[in-house]
């Protein structure tokens, strides 16, 4: 049964924007590269332009999803994550547990976010954000896998407590290169 107080909830699925590549530095403290800086930005840009400015942001809290927020937030605000003219800063969880997850760590994530939240964007690494992804809209779901800096924008058809296989269908794609 659809739950009729989702109607109007948005699920953003945002795979980090480039990274430089592996090296000597630890994986999870890799930085993002110049074009990943540009990516960011310009996916908050195309965040704010499709009215898509999240209430809530889960980001997993490697160096290169941490850097994607911020370029997210000074591309939909002109600002700092502090908030700006687009409007009230989110809430932002910065979860360990979004690190090299899989698709259910992922799930139970966002089933823990306040039910009056509408709009919740997830920065989170592959394969676990592209298999969430598959989860959520089986049938839409790019094969491929998510890139580096692509939305995939989500409308649940329940509660978030309540969201699982086939209960978002995807609404649109994006993959922003600044």
């Amino acid at each position: 049964m659809k739950d009729a107080s989702a109607q109007g909830r948005t699920l953003v699925l945002l795979r980090h924007a480039k990274a430089e590549p592996p090296g000597e530095t630890p994986d999870v403290r890799r930085p993002l590269a110049t074009r990943g800086q540009a990516d960011a930005a310009a996916a908050g840009a195309w965040l704010a332009k499709h009215d898509l400015l999240p209430d809530v942001v889960i980001c997993s809290t490697a160096r290169r999803t941490r850097e994607t927020w911020h370029g997210v937030a000074m591309g939909m605000t002109g600002s700092p994550p502090e908030g700006g003219s687009a409007g009230p800063a989110p809430v932002v969880r910065y979860e360990s547990d979004a690190y090299d997850a899989h698709p259910e760590d992922l799930l139970g994530l966002i089933r823990n976010v306040d039910p009056p939240a509408r709009t919740v964007l997830l920065i989170a690494h592959n394969p676990g954000i592209s298999l969430l992804s598959a989860l959520l809209d089986p049938e839409r779901a790019d094969q491929d896998g998510m890139r580096t800096s692509d939305l995939v924008v989500h409308r649940p058809e329940v509660a978030w407590s309540e969201l699982g296989p086939n209960r978002a269908p995807i609404f649109d794609r994006h993959t922003a290169r600044g």
